[in-house]
């Protein structure tokens, strides 16, 4: 809908005479006498949009038929707009969120596809790629104390069982040896 007044450069209040004022001075601005091309196209259509105004808001019956039309649709407007402003957070709340799920089950997908192309090499290797599967699944979750697994104390068991065994296979090679008895306190 146009708005009429915007039109004139008047205001909703603007009596008859301060409309027929401007109304004669953006005529007299936009003849299409004085422009040429399409700087005349565009000053015929100001000047049909300028004469359409001035005959609805000097008509009483029109403006007032007009100002309430106005008025609806500034209402709706505003609803709207409220509308928006209250769905908005909520929609880039719901957008987040479904970006974390996307992000989360790409990294499984992720995961699981490096899983089964890393090939399990003699018993040694079949330990590591359980551990890693098990401390992988548990960084997914939320670390909560109360909440420990069986899982979490057969990773914690495997890792114990391997730091031990690397250490007296360290203990036995004659080049490590000084160092691991420097760690050991015994």
């Amino acid at each position: 809908m146009k708005n009429y007044y915007e039109i004139l450069e008047v205001s909703p209040k603007a009596s008859n005479e301060i409309i027929e004022n401007s109304y004669k001075l953006l005529q007299n601005k936009y003849q299409p006498n004085q422009y040429i091309g399409e700087e005349r196209a565009e000053a015929e259509s100001k000047l049909r949009d300028i004469s359409e105004a001035y005959k609805i808001l000097t008509d009483s019956f029109l403006r007032e038929q007009y100002n309430a039309e106005l008025e609806r649709e500034q209402a709706n407007n505003k609803k709207r707009y409220a509308q928006s402003e209250v769905e908005r957070p909520k929609k880039q709340r719901e957008v987040r969120q479904k970006a974390r799920r996307q992000v989360k089950q790409n990294v499984i997908q992720e995961e699981v596809q490096e899983e089964q192309q890393m090939p399990a090499v003699g018993s040694f290797g079949a330990i590591v790629n359980i551990v890693k599967s098990l401390f992988r699944r548990r960084d997914r979750e939320k670390f909560d104390i109360r909440n420990i697994k069986r899982e979490d104390y057969i990773a914690a068991g495997l890792t114990a069982v391997i730091i031990i065994t690397l250490g007296v296979i360290l203990w036995f090679i004659p080049a490590t040896q000084g160092f691991i008895r420097s760690l050991v306190p015994f």
